[in-house]
């Protein structure tokens, strides 16, 4: 039985080390070649780079990633390049069960941890699939949800606070702040009254680094996760139209009563 000698031909080191075939693979032979028999070479060459190419694994580079939350190599790269860890797989475990349900499709996935200090940029848009950070970017919170640090959230109408949760992006729109994201909140008692009170995102003067270096802090909003307008519309196109939206606190009540941090029990008993 033949071997292939995978000096002389690159493309046999993708077959197997052990014989596969009853015969001996047809490739030249340079020592014995005849003029009158370079035709017939030539045919059994291209049948066995098509019994080789045979052997080799297609790239799937466009199949749909699968659970993002169990993706460790993903999340160790963002987490190295500065995400936190905790409220990231948090928000992958919404994005994953989301998905799942039909509610988001795209895989981008907008970050905001209200556990910092607005001082600091706690906000990233990232692409979990490969693993990179396209925003971190400073966010603004509600009025009454706290100074430098957001410690209340609310669903209610004139609260002024922020809202916890899972968000789907959705239109956008020319208001009062200039070029504005609306926003749905997924969470029923949590953030499902977004559109109705108006929690959009928009550019504010108030969310700069000069504001963080004269007052310690940015401004804050009436509740909608407001950005610097010196990048808000790039980020805007970046997010709009369903993508999903996570603004975390490490509140446990709300983490035991997601209906998308346990979204495989809750799915496991219907």
């Amino acid at each position: 039985m033949g071997l292939v000698d995978r000096t002389r031909f690159p493309l046999a080191s993708l077959l197997p080390r052990t014989p596969l075939f009853p015969m001996p693979l047809p490739f030249p032979q340079a020592a014995r070649c005849r003029p009158s028999s370079l035709a017939a070479i030539f045919a059994a060459s291209m049948t066995s780079l098509l019994l080789v190419a045979a052997f080799v694994p297609t790239a799937q580079a466009d199949a749909p990633p699968g659970k993002l939350a169990a993706a460790d190599s993903r999340v160790a790269r963002l987490v190295a390049a500065g995400v936190p860890e905790v409220p990231l797989r948090r928000a992958l475990a919404a994005l994953d069960c989301a998905r799942s349900r039909g509610l988001v499709e795209d895989t981008t996935l907008t970050l905001i941890d209200y556990s910092r200090p607005s001082s600091a940029r706690r906000l990233w848009v990232l692409d979990p699939v490969a693993g990179r950070i396209r925003f971190h970017e400073l966010v603004a919170h509600g009025r009454e949800s706290g100074e430098v640090r957001a410690k209340r959230f609310s669903n209610e109408i004139g609260s002024r606070q922020s809202s916890l949760g899972l968000f789907r992006t959705a239109e956008t729109y020319h208001g009062r702040h200039g070029y504005s994201l609306r926003l749905d909140g997924l969470e029923p008692g949590v953030n499902d009254r977004a559109r109705e009170r108006a929690i959009v995102m928009h550019g504010a003067d108030y969310v700069t680094e000069e504001v963080v270096e004269y007052f310690g802090r940015v401004g804050r909003s009436w509740g909608c996760p407001a950005v610097d307008p010196a990048i808000h519309r790039k980020l805007i196109d970046q997010i709009r139209g369903g993508t999903a939206v996570f603004a975390y606190y490490p509140d446990a009540r709300w983490l035991r009563r997601s209906p998308y941090q346990a979204c495989e029990t809750e799915t496991a008993s219907r």
